[in-house]
Parts: C-alpha cells; structure tokens; sequence
C-alpha cells in the first residue's frame, strides 16, 4: 500500500468514526481554518493570506458579509464627471501603532499598489491616472477613461492598505498573538459610540486563523475543533461524503466567475477553431457537473450575463443541437483532420493534455471529460496544474461584475481580434465605445472556441450555527470581522 493510498483510507475511517453530533458553544475565539497554507505567506493566491490582510489593512471600502460594499477608510464617497472621478471622504483611523492614518499616506499606498505588478487587480486598473490629496480628509481618484465599477476591486483584499514593514494596518482587526495560526482582535474604532465599551475585549470576538489543507480542516470541523472552514473548491468536495457532519453546516456561494478549459496550446489539431469547437460539443456538461455535485451548475458560455457588454451573451452554435447530433458532428470533424496531411503525419490520432490540480474532484473531472472525448475519438492524458498542457482549467471568481474580466480572464491566449477588441475596450474613452468594444471581443472569443466553459466555480463552506452572519454572496467572501452577529 502506497503511503498516498494509506493516507485516503486513514482520513476516510477517522472521519467516518465521526459524528459531529454536538455543536460547539458560542464563547470562546471563532476558530476559522482557510483551506490553504500559512496566513504569513502573503501569496495572493493563498487564501488564509488573503483573509488575514483583509483583516488587519483595510482598504477605502470593503465588502460585508453578503459580498456589498461598505466603508473601509472611506465613510462616504461620490462618483462624477460621468465616472471619471471618485471622490472619498476618509474616517478618522488609526494604524496599528497608534498612529493617525493621514491623506496622504492613503494615496501614496494606494499609488503603490494599483503600479504594483505582483497585483493580480492591476491589469484592470489602467483607467486610474493619479490619487491626490484634496483636503486633510478628502482624497481623489481621477481616471484616464470612464468607470462606474471601481469599488468592487477596491474592496479586494488585494487593495487593503498595509505599511510597509511589519504587518501595520489600520483594521477591522489587529493581531493579537501572532504566528503561523494568528489570533485577532477588534482593532479600537473611534467612530463607535462610546470607545469605553472597546477596554474590553471579549473572548468570542477574537478569530484563531488557521491555514490548512482541505483534509485537515475537515476533520477539525467534524470534531467539533473549529466553527468556520472557509475556501472549499471543487476539487475537495467529494471529502465530504466521508464525513458525517450535521445538518445544514454545509453552505455554498451562489459565485460569479470561470470554470472551464483555456486552450493554452494551439499545435496540431488544436490549431483550427473548428476542431476546438469539436471538444467543447463533445462534453455532457450535465453529467459531468452532476459527479462531482448534482447540484452543480454547468454552463455554456463565457458570460453568465450581459453585465457591461452592449450586446447578449454569445452562445455556441451547436447550443440547440443535441448531445448525440454534437457528438455526431463532432466526429466527423476529428475523422476529416485525421485524414489530413497534418493528421497523417501525427499517425491519425488525436489526443490533448489537459492540466488539473490536484484532488479528487480533480479525479472525477478528468474522468468526464476523457470520457466524452473519447466518444469523438479524442484522447486525454492528465498533467500537473502548472506544466505545459493543450487545455489548462481555470477556476477563478469575478472580482467585479464586468463582462471585459470574464473576456480577458478566458483570453489564454485567444485570436489576435479578440485581442484587439479587448484592448479597444480597455482604452474607450466612453462607456457606449467600451461597451461595444466588450461586445466585439465576446463575439471573437466565440468564434475563436480560445475557452471552453463547464460550470459556474464551486465554491463551499463548512459553517457552525455560532456563525449567524456568515452569508453566501456572489464574491464568495467571507471577512472574519463578519462571522458572529452584532450583538447589538
């Protein structure tokens, strides 16, 4: 027995042992394991590291429990000029030193990190042209081009404002005992009511941050160790059929994002679109959503909506066709490039890389989607999430609604007039001129087949009942200074 097959049936029959029966009182730190690895690592991809700067370096604005803008640094703001000037009125707020958050330094950290580019946000802030001081409260942000859809990536952990150093924010939170598994506090508000009742922490408004793989945390929940597990994807959802937790403890973000296959190599049987657009036709996306979760939502496009684009989602041709009659074409399509030049010389057979993370919702997905190339005569072969690869998933949530994120996020690469429209909406110097550019580039993609779309993300959460706020929003965010009820 392999040590990796050892492990499955150790996790399986200590997690089968447990019941999760009782249910963890509210007193106490909200104990929150992030599936992922140490909150210090300050990696962007790494959500433990995400929710900890969210927590101690807020940014002008943040999101609340149901994934809506609300005030970070900012108390207030306004938007004119048609959306090319945003006009923020800063709170008083302290850094975790004790020092006044001044004008300007919220400027300069917000100059430094919209040019960062280690910021994943950064290639949709190109439209901000400069931050300055108005007054010793009020700063603004004046754009190149127009934009009424700011705040959502402003309120991305990804813009929180940190000095640089050691880790000085200005809030929600401060760190109380830090470490691999930090401890938060309630950071001092002024702009409470009476700042007296704030001498005073209690133990339940404290938050044990943990970082840990989906399996572990798992079996922190199921032993009734932790309150939150926060993160979960698709790739670790079959877990939880190994577990016997209690009811309604497990919740899922109804997520706005990309799941689905960039074609990432463009070689051989891949370099004709219509050949791509054989294997998008080929897949039963009700099938394969439905192995990992029946309740998982598949789709077939890369917008779920309009959203900022002057025209419908583009749709597939084959969308009204059945799935025998795709798979019918389908073929014929493989069959005819087989017998080609190019396909002779491959030796007539056709088969794609495809690069998954690691996981067993992995596992079932590969299966799926092997099983519905070969009924075309495609071959699959898996490969590691970061090797070369004829297709590479995507998985990724929107952090704004904007149909320019879903076009370019697909766009690995895609066809030089995707490219173009893309670029031509990015540089629009009217809302009506980026619209039509967003509509353009869609229409390109389409036709192009550069992405092939499977589901909405899955994404999960093991929640106890002590998280009354904890809600489900379309961000899949959950700050940790909005878990427990205000107990006012």
């Amino acid at each position: 027995m392999t040590r990796r097959i050892a492990y499955r049936w150790w996790l399986a029959a200590t997690l089968a042992l447990t019941t999760g029966c009782e249910r963890r009182p509210d007193s106490g730190p909200v104990v929150v394991s992030a599936i992922g690895t140490n909150p210090e690592a300050r990696s962007s991809a790494n959500l433990p590291s995400r929710l900890l700067v969210d927590a101690i370096g807020q940014g002008l604005v943040r999101f609340d429990a149901a994934g809506q803008i609300e005030p970070g640094l900012a108390e207030r703001w306004i938007v004119i000029d048609g959306g090319t000037s945003y006009i923020f009125r800063l709170r008083e707020a302290y850094w975790a030193d004790g020092s006044r958050v001044s004008a300007e330094q919220v400027v300069k950290l917000l100059q430094r990190r919209i040019a960062s580019r280690a910021n994943p946000l950064a290639p949709f802030l190109t439209a901000v042209d400069e931050a300055v001081v108005m007054t010793p409260q009020v700063i603004e942000l004046r754009l190149k081009r127009p934009r009424l859809d700011l705040l959502k990536l402003f309120a991305q952990p990804e813009m929180a404002l940190i000095r640089p150093g050691p880790a000085i924010g200005s809030g929600p939170m401060r760190i109380a005992s830090a470490g691999t598994a930090p401890l938060l506090q309630p950071a001092f508000d002024p702009g409470l009511a009476d700042p007296e009742d704030q001498n005073e922490i209690a133990p339940e408004e404290r938050v044990h941050l943990i970082g840990e793989r989906a399996a572990r945390a798992i079996l922190r929940f199921a032993r009734n160790r932790s309150d939150l597990v926060s993160g979960g994807r698709f790739v670790d959802w079959p877990l939880l059929a190994t577990v016997d937790l209690p009811r309604n403890v497990v919740r899922t973000d109804p997520a706005a994002g990309l799941f689905g296959l960039a074609v990432t190599r463009r070689e051989g049987f891949l370099a004709d679109p219509l050949n791509r657009a054989a294997l998008s036709e080929a897949i039963d996306r009700a099938a394969l959503t439905a192995a990992v979760m029946p309740q998982w939502e598949p789709a077939d496009r890369i917008l779920p909506e309009a959203l900022d684009s002057a025209a419908p989602p583009q749709v597939p041709e084959w969308l009204l066709l059945t799935l025998d009659q795709r798979r019918e074409a389908a073929r014929a399509r493989v069959a005819a490039w087989s017998a080609t030049a190019a396909g002779q010389e491959a030796g007539g057979l056709v088969t794609v890389s495809i690069a998954l993370p690691t996981g067993p919702g992995s596992t079932i997905l590969f299966a799926q989607l092997a099983a519905s190339f070969g009924t075309i005569g495609v071959g699959a072969t898996r490969v590691a999430p970061d090797a070369p690869a004829d297709l590479t998933l995507v998985d990724e949530v929107a952090p704004y609604d904007s149909a320019r994120w879903y076009l370019a996020t697909a766009c690995r690469p895609c066809d030089l007039t995707a490219v173009a429209a893309l670029e031509a909406a990015r540089d629009a110097l009217t809302l009506g001129a980026r619209s039509e550019g967003i509509a353009a580039a869609d229409a390109a993609m389409n036709a192009d087949t550069a992405f092939i779309p499977l589901a909405q993300p899955l994404r999960w959460s093991l929640v106890s009942s002590r998280l009354a706020a904890w809600t489900g929003n379309a961000r899949s965010w959950h700050p940790l200074n909005r878990l427990r009820a205000d107990p006012k």
